[in-house]
């Protein structure tokens, strides 16, 4: 049994509910201090919306990261062979310095170069042109190394500061996800949703024969009609909603990113009028909900925490557009 859409099953699940209430009395005079069926309804879908979008978020914060973690690792490696390169020009400097010490007492320059501070040695580099021209050379040759391994250095530490902020941002969606999680988990939320839920259910679907990468992704999604949403998760036996499009795609070989943002971007752009299935079709203002297209105006999604892989109209959420993959 699936959910009625809109002011219909609200008002669905109410009649529902005052059937097996005494004398068929309403929740408002049942429970005039609590929140009636309606607001409680609401108040739990509100959440659920709020809880897949931060979850689409997160999913998106998660790609960042892992972009940022293997920038943060090249930026690393970058800087260490800079330190490697800065090393053995150090060492040829202090030989010349030697060299010149030997010949005719360590030259001031000389002298101020080999302190061992990057920034001192760039500052005192320019008076290279006191040097004779191979000493000249070489010290031009070491403040071109200095200045790279100084500018390596920066990238790895903004890249290990990208990492770092990415991981806090993802810490507080993740808090923000588990609260609102709490008080959908709530006995009131919970007696409220299983009313709700009970109140209707939509016709068995027709399934088209795959005869396209589409089709064949729709095929597997249907197989896990009735899966649990859990956010972040994208199966074999759990799913959200973008991670259901992942894994249906999978199947076929395709790896697509696990965000609706990314998703997006992702394939064709097409018009309602040409949906099939198999395309993916997106909800709410900020794409942060996908489904897969079945046909008839239906599709197969994992809606929202609390409510399982199942079929539904797509008209049931505020529809921005579609994309066809492959």
């Amino acid at each position: 049994m699936r959910k009625l859409s809109g002011a219909a099953g609200l008002a669905a699940a109410t009649v529902a509910l005052a059937l097996v209430l005494p004398g068929g009395s309403s929740v408002a005079q049942t429970t005039a201090p609590k929140p009636s069926l309606t607001t409680l309804v609401a108040q739990a879908k509100l959440l659920e919306f709020q809880i897949n979008a931060l979850s689409e978020q997160y999913d998106g914060l998660s790609l960042q990261l892992t972009h940022a973690q293997a920038d943060a690792q090249i930026a690393e490696k970058a800087a260490a062979r800079g330190e490697s390169a800065l090393t053995i020009g150090e060492q040829a400097v202090a030989q010349l310095a030697a060299e010149n010490y030997m010949n005719s007492g360590l030259d001031p320059t000389l002298q101020a170069l080999t302190t061992g501070n990057p920034q001192q040695f760039l500052n005192q580099a320019s008076t290279i042109s006191e040097l004779d021209q191979s000493s000249g050379d070489k010290v031009n040759t070491l403040s071109n190394e200095v200045n790279q391994a100084l500018r390596d250095k920066q990238v790895a530490d903004q890249q290990v500061a990208s990492v770092t902020a990415l991981e806090a941002q993802m810490n507080t969606k993740k808090k923000a996800i588990d609260a609102k999680i709490d008080v959908v988990n709530s006995a009131a939320m919970k007696q409220a949703m299983a009313v709700f839920t009970q109140t209707g259910h939509y016709p068995n679907i027709s399934i088209p024969t795959a005869n396209t990468v589409g089709d064949e992704a729709l095929q597997a999604a249907i197989t896990r009609e009735g899966d649990p949403y859990v956010w972040g998760a994208a199966g074999p036996t759990a799913f959200d909603c973008s991670g259901l499009v992942v894994w249906a795609y999978a199947q076929e070989g395709i790896a697509l990113p696990h965000f609706t943002g990314d998703l997006w971007n992702s394939g064709e752009h097409i018009t309602r009028a040409d949906l099939e299935p198999g395309d993916l079709v997106f909800f709410f203002a900020d794409i942060s909900h996908v489904g897969i297209y079945i046909g008839d105006g239906m599709m197969i999604d994992a809606p929202d925490f609390g409510q399982p892989v199942q079929v539904q109209p797509i008209s049931l959420d505020p529809y921005v557009g579609a994309v066809r993959i492959g």
